[in-house]
């Protein structure tokens, strides 16, 4: 590229050299910014994407927060009223409130928005709630995330980045998950560029609807004092994905100088709405002091859960936290009770399902253990989930129901998912040791041909038997492995006869493995 050409000759040249490299996509002009940019993601795609992913991320994100219908309606209000002034009205954006104390909020491409619960308590009027939704409407209608789609695709060469390994440290010790295909952008950082762009367009959208500009300011400005408390959860929520500065401070207020400073801002009407969640924080407290506390102290956390439920009794969440207690301190079907309850009062959150599931599996209820844990995967597909219900699937003698699930849960690299990869090894390899052991046809420079045998499983194998073939030819032979090979171990075994007696290629050559065991 000739990087003297005129600033207006580069969108185009930057487009004819990706189409020419990729072969895919093509040119066409951001709906926000109205800049030339390469885009292969078309908007049915982007509204695909989001759809597929929206529910399965709520579920990792902490669930939907159900205790207060008409908060959700007002969130959704003001959404609404800021999508209509927006550059993209006709996309199908929704808003939901997650149950979780972390401030967060984030935006999937398509249009489907969340903003947390611990986020709402952080702020102090309507035109500040607007300030956060305009951003996040921005990040959608400016497609950010069909962006980072596309980058990550053209970097990986056409790998598929939508799946995401999760660890929710809110649950117990088995739910170190791979939520197979959800929540993958959740974890986006959006780069400087995207943030400057959410923060101006999104202040343009909040003028639009009737918000007062300064509103985004001050938020800004509460963003960066807050960032430079390194215990605060912020750092675990807004601040991971939408890093505040100065910069942007700066840029918010210049931009909202020259605009009307008289619009809504709406203290009273946000207090009133946020009257329920202002009256509970105590509880959801009380809640995340026994989050902390339940590894080391179970019996402190039960102390907390209770407090925590004496002053909101229908919340699904502190019914869990005391399940998750009772659990650890050896009081197992207490706990599945709790879990119960939880599930009485939201019983569309995956984990009260994965939970009692888990339980009800040591207490012996194999039927109620099954169930509870397939309606955990219909909500959010965990390794915990699959690898408990391949261990019941093995011991209904139903080996290939066993193997689906173990592979499914393998695909997650936490202690579960490695239980599940061993699991899987032990049931699978008879049937299908080629899936598990690599044989290459080898020769030095002599022309002696060889095979290398490797294990490719996490386990050490043993009684390895291949068998070397030579097309063509008829020559067929079995070879037997002196030793066994540990995980990831190779070892070569001399076919006992040359290249050149057969007048062929290496090509020619193949190796297949015929048996193996573990060793374990």
């Amino acid at each position: 590229m000739n990087l003297s050409a005129p600033a207006s000759l580069r969108p185009i040249s930057v487009c004819l050299l990706t189409l020419a490299v990729f072969a895919i996509g093509g040119c066409g002009t951001n709906p926000v910014t109205r800049k030339n940019e390469l885009s292969f993601v078309s908007e049915q795609q982007e509204i695909s994407i989001g759809n597929q992913q929206y529910l399965q991320s709520q579920q990792s994100a902490g669930g939907k927060f159900i205790l207060d219908p008409a908060l959700t309606a007002y969130v959704n209000e003001v959404g609404q009223k800021l999508v209509r002034v927006s550059d993209r009205p006709k996309l199908p954006f929704e808003f939901v409130v997650i149950n979780d104390s972390v401030p967060n909020a984030w935006a999937l491409p398509g249009g489907k928005l969340a903003i947390n619960r611990g986020l709402l308590t952080e702020l102090k009027s309507e035109a500040e709630l607007a300030a956060v939704l305009s951003h996040e409407i921005v990040h959608a209608a400016a497609r950010h995330g069909a962006k980072s789609v596309e980058q990550g695709t053209l970097l990986s060469a056409g790998a598929a980045i939508i799946s995401v390994l999760a660890a929710d440290k809110r649950n117990s010790e088995l739910i170190d998950f791979a939520a197979q295909g959800s929540a993958a952008l959740l974890s986006l950082r959006f780069s400087r560029e995207h943030e400057l762009e959410a923060d101006q367009y999104g202040i343009d959208y909040m003028v639009r609807a009737g918000y007062d500009p300064r509103a985004a300011v001050e938020l800004q400005e509460t963003f960066v004092r807050l960032s430079g408390n390194k215990a605060s959860n912020w750092l675990a929520g807004m601040f991971a994905t939408h890093p505040p500065s100065q910069e942007r401070v700066d840029a918010n207020r210049r931009r909202a100088a020259g605009l009307p400073a008289t619009l809504f801002r709406g203290e009273e009407v946000y207090r009133q709405k946020l009257a329920f969640l202002t009256q509970s924080r105590p509880a959801y407290a009380a809640h995340d002091e026994g989050r902390k506390l339940l590894e080391k102290e179970p019996a402190q956390a039960l102390g907390k859960a209770d407090q925590a439920l004496k002053l909101e009794p229908r919340e699904a969440m502190f019914h869990a936290l005391r399940g998750d207690a009772l659990k650890k301190l050896g009081r197992t079907a207490e706990a599945e009770q709790e879990y119960s309850e939880a599930i009485k009062y939201n019983g569309e959150y995956y984990a009260h399902h994965l939970n009692r599931g888990l339980v009800r599996q040591r207490l012996g209820n194999r039927p109620g253990a099954q169930n509870d844990l397939e309606r955990s995967n219909a909500l959010l597909p965990t390794a915990a989930a699959h690898y408990v219900l391949g261990n019941l699937a093995q011991d209904a003698s139903n080996p290939a129901r066993a193997i689906e699930h173990y592979k499914l849960a393998a695909g997650s690299d936490s202690d579960v998912g490695k239980r599940a990869g061993a699991a899987l090894v032990r049931l699978d390899l008879p049937r299908n040791p080629g899936n598990y052991v690599q044989v290459e046809p080898v020769a030095d420079n002599n022309g002696n041909l060889g095979l290398r045998v490797t294990n490719r499983t996490s386990l050490p194998l043993r009684n390895l038997r291949v068998i070397g073939t030579v097309a063509k030819t008829g020559f067929a032979r079995e070879y037997a492995l002196a030793a066994g090979l540990k995980p990831g171990q190779s070892a070569l075994v001399p076919m006992g006869v040359r290249l050149a007696e057969f007048n062929v290629g290496l090509n020619q050559v193949r190796g297949q493995v015929r048996g193996a065991e573990p060793a374990e």
